[in-house]
């Protein structure tokens, strides 16, 4: 559940601190207040799309910071898979934005990308927003709900089809990109086998280059390190103050002292040392200079094969290895080719095969479709009966889209009767905005009982309906609260008396600056709200006291619902 939403410097937000309840949570506030921008707030924290015009004006930043407890087995999942760490159970989740656009995201105090906090943010939270009930009037999103509901017993066979739609696909695509004409085929026979000639002929060994390239560079400057060599040894051990001499020198001189001072010795123990190693160095200078080779015939040899290699570097790849791989893959292809119809029929036999395990497998899933779609049919409809929808019929048709998909070749369509005798029809052809509405509100308190997301968030779906009809509504979500954390925008008083938890928003101003607040309500302010939602901006007693049987009568209903 969330259990605290902290907000700063966003839009007339100046700061805000909100702990939600367990239950039934409700926000309410007068038209402008700020609600809208209170769940914009956590759709930002939660990976949606912002700019810096969300940050106060006159903020450096703005920030919104969300905390969550949960025992979602998944969330976790996507914890490791991230390599973020893990609170046992509790998730912050954070978004700083500055004013220059720039945005830093955290899980539990570790920067993250967009995409792992969307992933977590589905395993923590649901929003229904104003307009989501849209969603429905596209028959794309049906069969989204219905796999979400039958998401336990399509999950084998949905894996056994992805694995089938890939062979089918790789192998469909193998037959295409290798069929070709005689003519087609007999030219690039040809020209592979000069490929693969001329490149055998080269006789490449990996790693080849770079030995020639070092050996390159010590012939092409031979003269240049024989100098510098040379110059070395000469200085080391020929002629008149060399080092070598200069050492036993010093060595005769510490020996005439070294039987008197321990010190002294020590020092023509080192210097003994030197003089040995200097001796190592000679020699292995004399032995290099002895096998330095000024060969002009081989500085043409490493050339020439150099000129070779990038030759076919250059053609083939860029690298030694790019250009035997090249030769590799010619060569497969050459070998089909060769043996074109047999490779070809091998293919299509493959992609035979593959297509009949997908087309077992997608019939697998349809009728796990068609089954659970008898199952959330009736579901369904029993909740729009208790949203008021007095004789409704629902209908979800499954059919077959007439192509493979790795999701299987069905699609699937709402269709609804709103009245005795009316025929099924879409969505799209028969509900209002209004009753929209309530049917999301129906599918979504259906799918709820299959999720494992504890908290959904509801933003003002209660628009355009009022009397019995919204009494309704607050039932249901009052049921949908007994089992999940329910945070809901409302301008209905029957749905704001069914609280178990009251937030009020409110907009405040002192001339030159306007500023959002939010609070929690006690009893007596709890009740004086929902006697501004049913009487408006004059308060009388009988108003007040109208909101206070109410709020006694909500109690009560949401008592013997919870209890059923």
């Amino acid at each position: 559940m969330l259990l605290e939403l902290h907000v700063k410097n966003f839009a007339l937000i100046d700061e805000a601190d909100l702990t939600f309840r367990e239950g039934f949570n409700i926000l309410t506030g007068e038209t402008g207040s700020g609600k809208s921008i209170l769940i914009g707030s956590v759709t930002t924290a939660l990976g949606g799309k912002t700019s810096r015009d969300v940050v106060r004006e006159g903020a450096e930043y703005a920030s919104v910071e969300l905390e969550f407890e949960s025992a979602s087995k998944e969330a976790k999942k996507i914890l490791a898979k991230n390599e973020l760490p893990d609170e046992d159970g509790h998730y912050v989740i954070s978004r700083r934005i500055q004013n220059n656009g720039r945005t830093v995201t955290r899980i539990n105090g570790e920067s993250c990308s967009q995409n792992a906090v969307k992933e977590l943010a589905e395993c923590l939270l649901d929003i229904h927003g104003q307009h989501e009930h849209q969603s429905l009037l596209y028959t794309k999103n049906h069969l989204l709900m219905l796999d979400r509901f039958s998401k336990d017993e399509e999950k084998d066979v949905l894996e056994k089809l992805k694995t089938a739609y890939e062979t089918y696909s790789e192998s469909k695509k193998a037959l295409e990109e290798n069929t070709v004409d005689q003519e087609a085929r007999l030219r690039d026979t040809e020209y592979l086998k000069y490929i693969c000639n001329e490149i055998e002929s080269a006789n490449l060994v990996p790693g080849e280059e770079a030995e020639l390239e070092t050996e390159y560079k010590r012939l092409k400057n031979s003269r240049n390190i024989l100098e510098a060599v040379g110059g070395c040894r000469d200085y080391i051990d020929t002629g008149n103050g060399s080092a070598a001499d200069n050492i036993t020198y010093g060595l005769r001189s510490l020996a005439k002292a070294a039987d008197y001072d321990e010190k002294v010795a020590e020092f023509k123990e080192e210097l003994s040392q030197i003089e040995s190693l200097l001796n190592d160095l000679n020699r292995e200078l004399s032995s290099y200079l002895d096998g330095m080779d000024e060969d002009e015939g081989r500085l043409d040899e490493v050339t020439n094969r150099l000129d070779l290699i990038h030759h076919l570097e250059s053609r083939f790849g860029g690298t030694e290895e790019n250009v035997l791989k090249h030769l590799e893959e010619s060569k497969e292809k050459l070998a089909k080719y060769e043996d074109y119809d047999s490779y070809i029929e091998g293919l299509e036999k493959r992609l035979k095969e593959s297509e009949e395990e997908l087309k077992s497998h997608s019939a697998e899933l349809t009728k796990i479709r068609e089954s659970r779609a008898k199952v959330l049919e009736k579901l369904i409809c029993e909740a729009l009966l208790e949203l008021n929808f007095e004789q409704v019929q629902f209908k979800i048709e499954v059919r077959d889209s007439g192509h493979f998909t790795a999701n299987g070749r069905d699609e699937a369509e709402f269709l609804i009767s709103m009245n005795p005798g009316e025929p099924y029809r879409p969505l799209a052809k028969v509900a209002s905005g209004g009753e929209l509405s309530r049917i999301m509100l129906g599918i979504k308190s259906v799918l709820a009982d299959k999720d494992s997301v504890e908290t959904l968030i509801f933003d003002e779906i209660d628009t355009g309906i009022s009397g019995r009809t919204a009494q309704k509504v607050a039932e249901r979500m009052a049921v949908i609260a007994g089992s999940r954390q329910v945070i809901c925008i409302t301008h209905l008083p029957q749905i704001a008396s069914m609280a178990d938890a009251h937030y009020l928003i409110e907009k405040t101003t002192d001339g030159t600056r306007t500023v959002t607040n939010v609070r929690e309500l006690d009893e007596r302010s709890e009740t004086e709200e929902i006697a501004r939602l049913v009487g408006g901006a004059r308060i009388t007693e009988s108003v007040m006291e109208n909101a206070a049987e109410m709020k006694a009568l909500a109690t009560e209903v949401k008592k013997q619902l919870r209890n059923r």
